[in-house]
């Protein structure tokens, strides 16, 4: 059931979802648990909420009235200046470190010490770990509806190359790599070229293992016309599993921070 009735409900849901008392998922044994109630009390606020006009010098922005502000962080955010925006109800943890532009947005979850590089999108109800690093340009989908839909979820310590995108269905495990330019949804086919096998969605979604490092691939289309225009299909391949010349390679220097 909503737990979102009135205005005032709406604005102490999106103060607990930026305080990180409540969550639209979170992790529990052997996996990740949806917080339907959650995803529904966010819906609600929009249906509760009214048009409204914030202006800044010279430019005007429309959106709902009670989301016109930006969330509340820790003192320990670092929001470099230049266009980043953290919308009202998104959740980011002490020790996270934005680089501009980048965008957070509702109900997603940002947790400590990790690094949104310029031009990044982190997406309505969207769970990122732990010293995470997103690069330039990563783009991680949103997913608000079905309320029941688990959100797209990245793992401690994983690291998002330059220009990938995550989409819906795509749960990225702890300390995997995804190389510039991979894109994953969950019909996305995922080779294993050390274990030699195909790593397919279960329920509708895939699950990058721990420690895997991908890359961008293709697979052959099938059939006879696209055999005769050699056509192929997006894909992606584990070539390794993270070891330290991978660690050493994705380390974020201390001193940015």
């Amino acid at each position: 059931m909503c737990m979102v009735k009135t205005r005032d409900d709406a604005i102490a849901l999106l103060d607990a979802l930026e305080s990180g008392r409540v969550r639209a998922a979170e992790p529990e044994a052997g996996g990740w648990r949806v917080n339907a109630d959650v995803k529904a009390g966010i819906l609600q606020v929009f249906r509760l909420a009214q048009n409204a006009e914030k202006h800044s010098g010279a430019f005007a922005f429309r959106d709902r009235d009670l989301l016109l502000g930006e969330a509340r962080c820790p003192a320990g955010v670092r929001v470099v200046p230049g266009g980043t925006m953290i919308r009202r109800g998104a959740h980011v943890a002490s020790g996270v470190v934005i680089m501009p532009p980048a965008y957070v947005n509702i109900g997603a979850f940002v947790d400590c010490d990790t690094m949104i590089d310029s031009h990044a999108l982190v997406g309505s109800c969207a769970q990122i770990g732990r010293r995470v690093h997103l690069s330039a340009a990563a783009q991680i989908g949103g997913v608000l509806e079905p309320v029941g839909a688990l959100p797209i979820v990245v793992e401690d310590d994983a690291f998002i190359g330059g220009n990938c995108g995550v989409y819906d269905g795509v749960m990225v495990s702890r300390r995997a790599v995804l190389a510039a330019g991979v894109v994953l949804t969950a019909s996305t086919p995922v080779y294993d070229l050390v274990n030699g096998c195909e790593i397919k969605p279960r329920d509708g979604r895939l699950i990058v293992p721990p420690d895997a490092v991908l890359i961008s691939g293709a697979r052959p289309a099938s059939g006879a016309f696209a055999a005769a225009h050699q056509l192929m299909i997006s894909a992606a391949l584990i070539v390794k599993y993270r070891d330290s010349r991978t660690d050493a390679r994705t380390a974020l220097e201390s001193a940015l921070r």
